[in-house]
């Protein structure tokens, strides 16, 4: 399998051409020549494998260029009972009558984003032992993605990871989770600002293509493509959970800011995936809603970012939503570096009244927000009606998703992280703490670590220069 850029500046590459970068030599985002389809009978010859057996079947059609029996164990490795507490991976817990929970929040840092990331730790070591190399990850967090990444990276061979995130706009646990690490290979940023100014800092740095050859930096946020492939697994292993007959659709509710998640659910029915709509579900702030809905995507300045109960979807600028308008607009990489350039000179693009926008419906999506109200409301009745708990961003999702609810068809709302992660609202809408898994009781007194600067990129750039391997 080949893969180009969506600005079309890079000659076709392999996985492991493509597995270390960030952003494409042209600024752009890499993605496949072509989408892996499933040949007849496939998709049911799938349904009695384990986990790391169904992995292994759909990444072995992205990763082609790997040894087959090199990436079987880095799977075997990834996704065993010791780091995920199942067997099943990602088991699906059933809410309402036709309602389903998609766990995804049984790796070590509790969140969705453990899902990809413990494999990519793992690929990324496996492919700089092969070469004698080393990398410095640099990566932005609204939330999740830096204590994943960092626990998935920690003590690995020839790995530094430099992770910015929004200066006290975290939970006070996902900043411990951070913080709280001593590994001499982990360097935190807080920044003074929100989650957009740390992501554009990582993009600025990837974009200077002498400085990001000359210290090795990689990333691990999602607009790296190996973690889309990852996260396609579990798209399949949802499906094959809840369903019967091969041609049978099912629909997945998906709380979205970073556009991500959703991104790997769109390529699975691209695949074949009997998908019937992918449900996108935002916060207060619906950039992603607005587009579905008007066809404008409009980013928001960082004092327009609204800081929210559900704080990993506090994020205005989608950075994986640049695949998936690649593909809306024919795959022409003309169309796609102007509509980036309005963002970067307008803030805002319009595909309102084309006939890409016309046509946006064949690729399954809708779309829905969430508020505070609505995000407790969700909590209560879950945890009434059923007895479970979820998080914030989970009830995000689920709000939309049951607005979207189809008679007959299953209904898949994604998990986002475990309730433990947001104790504060979770005591508003519970009037009582969530249960915290062992070892994580006291994390909030932890010794923490990190730096705090402001949002400069040469300060980041002199940063990685000091530390840098």
């Amino acid at each position: 399998m080949r893969y180009v850029s969506t600005r079309g500046g890079m000659a076709p590459a392999t996985f492991s051409d493509i597995l270390l970068g960030g952003l494409a030599p042209d600024g752009g985002l890499t993605l496949p020549e072509d989408y892996p389809t499933l040949t007849p009978g496939e998709l049911a010859s799938w349904r009695e494998l384990s986990y790391p057996e169904l992995a292994f079947a759909i990444l072995r059609k992205f990763a082609d260029d790997l040894p087959a029996e090199d990436l079987r164990t880095l799977i075997d490795k990834t996704y065993t009972v010791e780091a995920f507490h199942t067997e099943d991976i990602t088991p699906v817990k059933t809410l309402l009558d036709g309602v389903g929970l998609l766990e995804l929040s049984n790796g070590p840092t509790l969140a969705f984003k453990d899902i990809a990331l413990q494999l990519l730790g793992n690929l990324f070591e496996y492919a700089l032992l092969k070469t004698g190399g080393h990398l410095n990850i640099l990566g932005a967090t609204s939330g999740d993605t830096g204590s994943s990444a960092e626990y998935a990276m920690r003590g690995k061979h020839g790995i530094r990871v430099f992770m910015l995130s929004p200066h006290q706009k975290m939970s006070r646990f996902q900043t411990a989770q951070m913080f709280s690490l001593q590994d001499p290979n982990i360097f935190n940023i807080a920044v003074h600002g929100v989650f957009d100014d740390c992501q554009d800092m990582v993009k600025a740095v990837s974009h200077d293509a002498e400085f990001k050859a000359r210290y090795a930096i990689g990333t691990v946020n999602s607009i790296n493509w190996a973690r889309v492939a990852a996260q396609i697994v579990y798209y399949f292993k949802g499906w094959l959970a809840v369903t019967e007959h091969d041609d049978q659709e099912v629909s997945f509710a998906v709380p979205s800011g970073n556009f991500g998640n959703i991104c790997a659910g769109y390529i699975a029915k691209r695949m074949g995936l009997p998908i019937r709509r992918l449900i996108l579900a935002t916060n207060e702030n619906n950039v992603l809603d607005e587009f579905f809905r008007t066809g404008v995507y409009r980013v928001r300045k960082p004092d327009q970012v609204a800081h929210t109960s559900s704080p990993s979807m506090d994020i205005s600028k989608a950075s994986n939503f640049e695949r998936f308008i690649y593909d809306v607009v024919g795959r022409d990489p003309a169309v796609v570096r102007e509509l980036w350039r309005q963002v970067d000179d307008y803030g805002f693009f319009d595909l309102s009244g084309t006939d890409a926008f016309r046509n946006i419906q064949q690729f399954g999506f809708i779309s829905g927000s969430s508020n505070h109200p609505n995000r407790m409301a969700i909590i209560r009745r879950v945890y009434q009606e059923c007895g479970v708990m979820i998080d914030t961003h989970t009830a995000d999702g689920l709000k939309v998703g049951l607005e979207y609810r189809e008679e007959g068809v299953p209904l898949l709302c994604l998990e986002t992280a475990l309730p433990a992660k947001f104790e504060e609202s979770i005591t508003e809408a519970l009037g009582r703490l969530p249960e915290r898994p062992t070892g994580y009781e006291n994390i909030e007194e932890l010794p923490q670590r990190f730096e705090v600067m402001d949002a400069e990129v040469d300060q980041i750039k002199h940063y990685i220069v000091r530390h840098a391997g």
